[in-house]
């Protein structure tokens, strides 16, 4: 088996801490994710690279295997019994039985090469926009080679972990199945800003519509809404739109709020007629 060397692919050394290990994962999973490069072989290669990196130095157990058997750490880690999904381990316990006699000085014996395991539990992340974590919606994913399809409630929170049960790797010998955890992980939204069930959205108004009045046209989930701006709106000050914020997690027909911010934005290059009528303002005011 060919070593693969784990800290290079994720660019960092062989000290980095499981933060600095996440950091970079996130950053070039955001970069190589085959959504946002679709028609790029390369990079799809590269994100099945970084996924496999990451599932084994961001497991404590893994890792230690890893600095210490090198190119033998994943028949370390079959004899464990334990594995993440992402990096394509095998799940039908074939193990190499010789190899860890002689590894572990024969200390296992010939009947518990034939006793129960319970199957691999398998972990990963499941990459979504905003947009998608606000629909519930169908999605395929890949488990040692076995595409499986999955239902993503809407409302799914960053960072947030569920578990399938049984979806794991086989159990040898009548034991069950081990679990699939499954970490889903929302990149940030150029529009929306989400906290909790609530949504935040800043907008532009103009000095003229701040000091007058009138109306705005603003974006939420499901589309534009009409706000009416009040005379003399103050630039950062708010207004909370009931509803049409983020769904809440299993509950149907319940929402957040949107939470509209005004930026008043100061006009930069006055004609010389605008210019006096400020001045004129300006008079007026004292």
């Amino acid at each position: 088996m060919a070593y693969i060397d784990y800290y290079k692919i994720l660019g960092i050394s062989k000290d980095a801490s499981s933060d600095e290990v996440k950091k970079a994962y996130r950053k070039l999973a955001r970069e190589y994710h085959p959504d946002l490069n679709p028609n790029d072989a390369s990079a799809k290669r590269k994100f099945q690279e970084i996924n496999e990196a990451n599932e084994v130095l961001s497991d404590p157990e893994k890792r230690k295997k890893y600095d210490e058997y090198g190119e033998n750490w994943k028949q370390a880690e079959q004899f464990n019994g334990k594995s993440n999904f992402e990096g394509k381990t095998n799940n039908d316990f074939d193990f190499d039985f010789d190899f860890f006699e002689n590894l572990f000085h024969g200390r296992e014996s010939r009947k518990s090469r034939t006793s129960p395991y319970r199957g691999q539990d398998y972990t990963g992340e499941v990459h979504l926009s905003l947009r998608d974590a606000a629909q519930t919606h169908q999605q395929t994913i890949e488990v040692n080679d076995k595409k499986l399809r999955i239902t993503v409630p809407a409302g799914v929170a960053n960072e947030q972990q569920i578990k399938l049960k049984g979806q794991g790797g086989k159990g040898s010998n009548g034991a069950p199945n081990g679990d699939l955890y499954l970490t889903f992980v929302i990149y940030p939204d150029p529009v929306f800003k989400r906290d909790g069930d609530d949504l935040y959205l800043s907008v532009d108004v103009d000095l003229y519509t701040a000091v007058l009045g009138g109306e705005l046209i603003v974006d939420t989930l499901d589309g534009k809404v009409k706000l009416k701006v009040q005379a003399g709106t103050q630039s950062a000050s708010q207004v909370r739109l009931k509803g049409k914020g983020f769904p809440v997690y299993k509950q149907d027909g319940q929402f957040g709020d949107l939470i509209v911010t005004y930026q008043v934005r100061i006009p930069t290059q006055l004609t010389e007629k605008q210019r006096k009528l400020f001045q004129e303002l300006q008079q007026l005011s004292k």
